[in-house]
């Protein structure tokens, strides 16, 4: 089988090895595929496997080989999903992989919103210690998070995980997902979207970016949310409109965001979050921790294999 992959640099800048897939056939491998040399380099590829190239219904008929996408990550946005099956084309995406490294991001934004440990260490060695009269200083609230109550909006594993971690420190745990609507769950109480904005502390939003979540937390929805709150969002930048979430956070709605992704990417330049007020900012890196990426590649294996063996897992179309 001849297996192209897309845009592999992500996933593999060069620390990990792509024997899995390596074993199953011939493969091609491109850092990156720029839209318009994407049906050149699939060629009579019978698989390929993306993370952020785009595959179109015009890219998907152009390749008439094809018979197997796998996508290289959670979300499913980056392929024209009804052309797939409209072409016969399985697509397969890795669904779990990357809970433990995007959660424990989760909490590394959290924990330097609540604390300032990196705003804090820089004051210390620009000499703003050294200089102080007191044994102490504060530049910014220390806030426990024990005291909290944390939202989780859209509760499928990186979700779980997150709970998991948010009772450990003692928070009490909200969700709102499509999955459960009502009732218990593992320690989660389930609510309705109103409450989950009104009640929340922390807002954390692990939802895929669909047409019924796009946009989603826009200025109505900080507007109900609770004065002093903090938005965590390391799944889809599409969730959020960023101008509005600016606005609440200039205005000193909400008290800070910590963002792992963005509409765009990479950031544009005039992107408002870039001068909001108390907003932390990383370059989509919640999931790539080594562990994960390694599962990644094993995983992406596994779905191929299952492909070529006549019983297809992780299937999305």
């Amino acid at each position: 089988m001849r297996i192209v992959i897309l845009d592999g640099y992500t996933t593999n800048p060069g620390d990990l090895s792509w024997s899995p897939l390596e074993e199953l056939g011939e493969v091609t491998i491109y850092d990156r595929t720029p839209p318009d040399k994407l049906v050149e380099r699939i060629g009579d590829a019978e698989a390929v496997l993306t993370n952020k190239a785009v595959l179109t219904q015009a890219v998907l008929e152009a390749c008439t080989s094809l018979r197997y996408v796998g996508i290289m990550a959670t979300g499913i946005n980056v392929i024209d999903l009804a052309a797939a099956r409209s072409q016969s084309i399985t697509v397969t995406n890795v669904p779990n992989y990357s809970s433990d490294s995007v959660s424990q991001f989760v909490f590394a934004l959290l924990l330097n919103i609540t604390n300032g440990v990196a705003r804090h260490d820089e004051a210390v060695k620009a000499g703003e210690w050294a200089k102080s009269p007191d044994f102490t200083f504060q530049l910014t609230p220390q806030i426990e998070l024990g005291s909290m109550t944390l939202g989780i909006f859209g509760l499928g594993a990186i979700g779980m995980r997150v709970a998991a971690i948010g009772r450990a420190f003692g928070m009490h745990v909200l969700a709102h997902s499509r999955r459960v609507q009502s009732g218990e769950h593992r320690g989660v109480e389930h609510v309705d979207f109103d409450t989950l904005l009104r009640e929340s502390d922390v807002l954390t939003l692990h939802a895929p970016l669909t047409g019924e979540t796009a946009g989603r937390f826009d200025k109505d929805a900080f507007r109900k949310m609770k004065a002093g709150s903090i938005l965590i969002n390391t799944a889809r930048g599409g969730l959020v409109n960023e101008a509005d979430l600016a606005d609440a956070l200039n205005s000193g709605h909400l008290y800070a965001a910590g963002i792992d992704v963005v509409s765009v990417e990479p950031i544009s330049p005039d992107n408002p979050l870039l001068t909001a007020k108390n907003c932390l900012i990383t370059p989509h890196l919640a999931f790539s921790a080594k562990a994960s990426r390694q599962r990644l590649i094993r995983e992406l294996a596994d779905n191929l294999q299952r492909f070529m063996d006549g019983e297809p897992e992780n299937v999305v179309s």
